[in-house]
């Protein structure tokens, strides 16, 4: 057992952008993921079981796209975190987003944030310090594909959550194929 307690590890924040969906439906709010979109988000899912960045609280999009995104991954991961899921963050912008997350409780470790982009890459790009790995920028700014997440820890608590106090360090991309 380590002797570093669960208030000494870092927060981490995990941004992913909803997994390939149908390009169309009755509306945008109800477009389904395309199996290639389910096998990425289950690959993210996998990924981040191996990297050991298993949520414990998700706020997710309501958009159906985003939510079967968060089911695959959660369960791919291992998850037990109940997803918070928010009609505000489907159609908000940045502010909404931000207000959003510093609602999370204290407590959580390791949040998942599942929605959409441009939102998605800002959030990411506003909250890293530029102190960032390396790899996981240059993954980062060649873009934020359908499936992508980013993985941030949060050097502030969830209420004082803004720019620059996060530091991006690890980006993957999941495989849908």
């Amino acid at each position: 057992m380590s002797s570093v307690t669960s208030s000494q590890t870092p927060r981490r924040l995990i941004v992913m952008r909803h997994a390939k969906a149908e390009p169309y439906a009755a509306d945008d709010h109800s477009r389904s993921l395309i199996a290639r979109g389910r096998a990425a988000a289950q690959d993210a899912g996998k990924h981040l079981a191996l990297i050991e960045a298993v949520p414990d609280h998700a706020v997710v999009s309501s958009a159906r796209r985003a939510s079967q995104t968060w089911q695959a991954v959660a369960k791919a991961c291992g998850s037990t975190a109940e997803p918070e899921f928010d009609e505000t963050v489907f159609h908000g912008g940045i502010e909404v987003v931000l207000d959003r997350l510093r609602q999370v409780p204290d407590e959580a470790r390791t949040v998942a944030f599942v929605g959409h982009n441009p939102l998605a890459a800002y959030l990411c790009q506003l909250l890293d310090d530029g102190e960032g790995e390396p790899a996981a920028m240059r993954g980062l700014l060649r873009g934020f594909p359908a499936g992508a997440l980013a993985v941030l820890e949060v050097h502030s608590s969830w209420r004082e959550l803004g720019p620059e106090t996060g530091r991006v360090v690890d980006f993957y991309v999941g495989s849908g194929g």
